[in-house]
């Protein structure tokens, strides 16, 4: 029972800040779903804040993967770093 109030208070990125994410750095909500590895249908979830009435948040590795594509960084091996493509960053 501790762990679930523990899970509880650990911040996250809330629909707000998704959604200004993406509108940061231009980015339509297909554009950001195919950065993402997601369905267009999920980023407009996070966005709204539910499904079909429930809660959805926003899991680590998502919020973990904005942080990178934030910073340039457009795939990671275990060791290095990978900058984000030019055609990427052109198709937008």
């Amino acid at each position: 029972m501790a762990e679930s109030k523990a899970k509880a208070s650990v911040p996250g990125m809330t629909p707000h800040q998704f959604r200004h994410w993406r509108r940061t750095l231009g980015l339509k909500q297909k554009d950001a779903a195919e950065r993402l590895g997601l369905k267009k249908r999920m980023i407009q979830y996070y966005e709204k804040g539910n499904r079909d009435g429930r809660p959805v948040e926003i899991p680590k590795s998502i919020r973990l993967a904005c942080y990178a594509l934030s910073e340039g960084i457009g795939d990671y091996d275990g060791q290095s770093t990978t900058p984000l493509s030019v055609e990427s960053v052109e198709k937008d």
